[in-house]
């Protein structure tokens, strides 16, 4: 018989943590005591009193060491097995999303009933897709394939004895731990699922351009050291997308304007490659189900992105080289009190 554990994260989330807490209460009120873990890193905004006066078990992560969204779920997650040994399944959330209704039950039989998957996801929508374009960029970004996956999100239901097998996330990575960690599983013959089922609702709180900047450029920082991790391995992971940051977010452009005055302006023609890369992005979303405008908004993004991206690599890089330890790349505003 299953039994369910739940690990929420958060840092200085504000109102969003209120809301997911009860969100998450009110989905398990039904079950047969299930344990709640709020694991919380540095926040400044009364997260912890907030959580506790709704009857949630707390961890705070101490500052000697970095915090990253690894080490919060992976302390959550021993923390639940060591008090309750007979858990199962540990649902996985973020502090600024609350649980669609019915998503546990119906995640939890997809876990169950197939021996060979490691984690169930679902849909993770934003709750305001139509405030700003950001939002609505973050909800096409949640809009991923159904079926078979090769990665999760921060969000979702996992097994243990899976998690166990893995020892858990990396929590040496500021970003990225998700597919990272689903990369070990697949090694070790376990599958991931994205059903298609709402499993919860997001709240990026992306009102301006330079936020939507500083999260492509930890999408950036992810990508390269994903390869620097696991580029050589037989799954050439992140290879791809390391290796089209540099092409468009660099090297296109620095030889376009470069040769210019030797070509007599012909090597911008180069530049016409990112019509090209829009138009087959335009169509992969298109094909997704997504409205056109919803489809150019994210083709235009994508082509924008690989700037910030290649940034990210870039920032990487020199971090590595300083042999510097890295800090968290955070995009969110000041906690909504």
């Amino acid at each position: 018989m299953n039994k369910l554990g739940i690990v929420l994260i958060g840092r200085n989330e504000g109102e969003r943590l209120t809301e997911c807490l009860k969100s998450v209460i009110n989905e398990t009120k039904n079950y047969d005591h299930t344990p709640i873990i709020y694991v919380d890193s540095g926040s400044t905004d009364g997260s912890i009193e907030t959580a506790k006066s709704l009857g949630v078990s707390v961890i705070s992560l101490d500052s000697e060491r970095p915090f990253t969204a690894a080490r919060g779920r992976n302390t959550g997650f021993q923390w639940l097995i060591e008090q309750h040994p007979d858990l199962t399944q540990i649902q996985f959330m973020d502090g600024d999303c609350t649980l669609a209704p019915g998503w546990l039950e119906k995640a939890s039989k997809q876990l169950e009933e197939n021996p060979h998957l490691a984690v169930v996801c679902g849909r993770r929508r934003e709750k305001f897709p139509d405030l700003t374009p950001y939002n609505r960029l973050a909800d096409l970004e949640w809009n991923t394939p159904i079926g078979e996956a090769k990665a999760c999100g921060g969000d979702a239901l996992m097994k243990v004895k899976a998690l166990q097998q893995v020892k858990g996330y990396n929590d040496t990575l500021i970003c990225g731990e998700e597919p990272e960690m689903c990369l070990r599983l697949a090694r070790q013959g376990w599958k991931i699922w994205r059903l298609d089922e709402d499993m919860t609702h997001h709240d990026a709180d992306m009102t301006q351009f330079s936020q939507w900047w500083t999260r492509a450029i930890r999408g950036g920082w992810s990508v390269a050291q994903g390869v620097a991790m696991y580029g050589k391995a037989p799954e050439k992971y992140m290879i791809r997308q390391w290796r089209s940051n540099w092409l468009w977010g660099l090297i296109i452009p620095a030889m376009a304007l470069a040769l210019a005055w030797w070509t007599s302006g012909l090597s911008l023609l180069l530049l016409m490659g990112y019509g090209v890369l829009g138009v087959r992005i335009y169509q992969y979303r298109l094909s997704c189900g997504d409205k056109s405008a919803h489809s150019l908004l994210y083709a235009l993004f994508c082509l924008i992105g690989k700037f910030p991206n290649v940034i990210g690599q870039i920032q990487y890089q020199i971090k590595q080289w300083q042999n510097q330890p890295a800090t968290l790349i955070e995009y969110k505003q000041q906690p909504r009190t």
